[in-house]
């Protein structure tokens, strides 16, 4: 059995990590990463969850800046931080000097000035600052427009589908009792967006407004000169910061909280063959529904294997349809259903989406010039009249808050998500698990009780409804918007995929699918998709996450039960009734070994079973490694989890 390189086991990649540097002066916290602040704090509560400036190509693919001559000097009362940076590619190039400087008495001022080796065209260039969601959302904001005049606002609870705010040069909110932050900008007229709409975990205010020309450029005689203040007021009486050491606890929050949902794997056309060989893992794995791309414009000859593999697998089928929206929707929809009939196959659902709406909208753009949704939903229903139909966007959740269903035309809404839109940073990617209930709720209170499924989401993204297609990544890095993610094979997946259905479960979701049988989105590897670690294995293995969705599709329909986690943000869990026991499965969503007080459970441990780096190669090729291990002790109740591991408890019934 091959050894493994501990980066593979939780990252899938060996790209080496850069820590952050944490400066402290006096109540500020924050992070120096990559040229950006990050996790900025005032009196141990987050203010900002980050200040970068950013460039963007003319696809909204975002430069890594090459950060040369850092210097750092701090004392107790401030700090001064300078750098230089270049972002360049083939064609064009743009180079920065930042200065960061933090007093008590001035607060934070982050400024830069840059300027273009020749004409750059670019989508984006300048500051972004990002707020983040606790203690955010829903709360009041004063906001300084450019022109000076003053407005009372607020953060949307609910996610918007528009920029919420316009025109803006400063922001003021409350961090806690006594301590108020106003973050000043300069430049062009800022502007903010909400991105929970990409699951993203912050309010983002950018520079240069969306209404103005893009892409746009930047020429070389262009000096760009941009400023981010950052200040403080505190009352004196103040109360003293909350202390948040100690371990994380878990505790039951119900005991019948809804059931767990159904759990489906991803096909497309180009994984099947591959899917049919592993088809003895997959059978293990037990998923209860197939999601089977079919785009009416190519993938007809897809279906018989589609079919095939669901009766193989005793699993039902839905079909995401995509109709050309070039002729009637009737026209349309009746010929992709004769196709299914003729293969033979007896979808369970179908997800019904026009092709124009593959791509995204802003919503006040003009929108493609196509029937109304309901005319399609009402040409699939007489289609397929014996079929559950579905609607919503076949992309993220962005595109259905952009465009909402008509709900008394359809069975249930279905949308994605991805994790590394705007950003592939690892703590980047885990934050987005912080704004899935959002987007949840926001479904929620505009479709009602309507049946709700999510899916096929993942870390990396499957398709790109904002360019031409996905980035490529061909060196296992940490690349946004890319199909060929990583950590989707590493413990990092698994944790993250436990994390995410555990947000789902909490949220109502009947059907959750968050993987593929194999390729670049799969549980299990195929040589045909090349990933470290892997295709050095004599048998067929599986990746971290294959454990999580195994346990996940045996439970489904089984009572879920509310857990509390004090810090969701590092210990995740998701728990429910099982035959003799309670299960309750638990994620470390960081990079650091995190110690978990479960006193406060009903059941006493009966089993413990780790899936660590330790255990990353024996569970690599064991499918049953869950089901037939050994067990961890858990002393005084307490189990200390490793960096992005994650536990199996089996707790006896109260």
């Amino acid at each position: 059995m091959s050894q493994v390189d501990r980066a593979i086991a939780l990252f899938g990649t060996a790209e080496p990590l850069e820590a952050p540097r944490v400066i402290t002066a006096g109540p500020l916290t924050l992070e120096l990463e990559a040229g950006a602040l990050r996790h900025i704090t005032f009196d141990g509560v987050e203010v900002l969850r980050g200040v970068a400036f950013l460039i963007r190509n003319v696809g909204w693919g975002t430069y890594r800046p090459e950060i040369a001559n850092l210097q750092v000097s701090q004392d107790t009362a401030g700090f001064v931080a300078t750098y230089d940076a270049r972002c360049a590619d083939d064609s064009q190039a743009f180079s920065y000097h930042a200065d960061i400087t933090y007093t008590v008495d001035d607060g934070l001022l982050f400024s830069v000035t840059g300027q273009a080796d020749g004409p750059f065209h670019t989508n984006r260039l300048g500051f972004v600052v990002l707020h983040p969601l606790a203690g955010i959302a829903g709360a009041p904001v004063h906001v300084t427009h450019v022109d000076g005049t003053t407005a009372e606002s607020r953060f949307p609870l609910h996610v918007s589908p528009a920029q919420p705010i316009f025109d803006i040069r400063a922001l003021r909110h409350q961090v806690r009792p006594g301590v108020w932050a106003t973050c000043t900008m300069t430049g062009d007229a800022y502007e903010m967006e909400d991105q929970r709409n990409w699951t993203d975990a912050s309010f983002k205010t950018y520079i240069r407004p969306l209404s103005k020309p893009l892409p746009y450029t930047v020429d070389s005689e262009d000096a760009v000169v941009q400023t981010i203040a950052l200040t403080f007021e505190t009352a004196a009486d103040r109360p003293p910061a909350t202390a948040t050491d100690g371990d994380i606890a878990l505790t039951f929050e119900a005991a019948d909280a809804g059931v767990l949902p159904k759990i489906g794997l991803a096909l497309s056309p180009e994984v099947v063959p591959a899917a049919r060989a592993a088809l003895p893992v997959l059978r293990q794995l037990g998923p209860q529904f197939l999601i089977c791309r079919y785009d009416a414009r190519r993938d007809a000859g897809a279906l018989a294997d589609y079919r095939q593999l669901a009766e193989d697998l005793e699993a039902t089928v839905t079909l995401e349809l995509i109709l050309p929206a070039e002729d009637a929707p009737t026209a349309e929809a009746t010929a992709a259903a004769t196709a299914v009939t003729a293969a033979g196959l007896d979808p369970e659902s179908v997800s019904v989406c026009p092709a124009p709406l593959l791509m995204s909208y802003q919503p006040d753009a003009v929108w493609p010039d196509i029937p109304p949704l309901s005319a399609f939903y009402s040409a699939a229903r007489a289609a397929f009249p014996a079929t559950a139909i579905g609607g919503g966007m076949l992309s993220y959740f962005t595109e259905l808050n952009r465009c909402w269903p008509p709900a008394d035309s359809l069975d249930y809404v279905t949308h994605t998500t991805c994790a590394t839109v705007h950003d592939a940073d690892d703590r980047a990617v885990m934050e987005t698990l912080e704004a899935l209930p959002y987007a949840i709720a926001t479904t929620r209170a505009k479709l009602g009780a309507l049946d709700y499924r999510i899916g096929p989401s993942a870390i990396g993204m499957r398709h790109n409804p904002y360019g031409a297609d996905v980035a490529p990544n061909p060196d296992d890095r940490r690349v946004a918007m890319a199909r060929n993610e990583p950590r989707h094979r590493g413990l990092f997946g698994a944790a993250w995929t436990l994390a995410y259905a555990a947000a789902a479960a909490r949220g109502g979701i009947t059907a959750l699918t968050l993987a593929a049988p194999v390729g670049p989105f799969g549980v299990i590897h195929d040589p045909t998709w090349s990933a470290a670690f892997y295709d050095r294995q004599d048998t067929r293995s599986v990746y971290p996450l294959y454990h999580v969705l195994a346990a996940l599709a045996a439970a489904a329909g089984r009572p879920r039960i509310s857990l509390l986690s004090t810090a969701p943000s590092q210990i995740e869990a998701i728990a429910w009734h099982a035959d003799d026991h309670i299960a309750c499965w638990l994620a470390n969503l960081t990079g650091n070994t995190v110690s978990v007080d479960l006193t406060a459970l009903p059941g006493a441990p009966l089993s413990c079973v780790l899936l660590d780096e330790d255990s990353f190669v024996a569970a690599s090729t064991r499918p049953d490694y869950f089901t037939a291990p050994s067990s961890a002790p858990v002393p005084d109740g307490k189990i200390a989890l490793r960096p992005y591991a994650v536990a199996a408890l089996h707790l006896s019934n109260g």
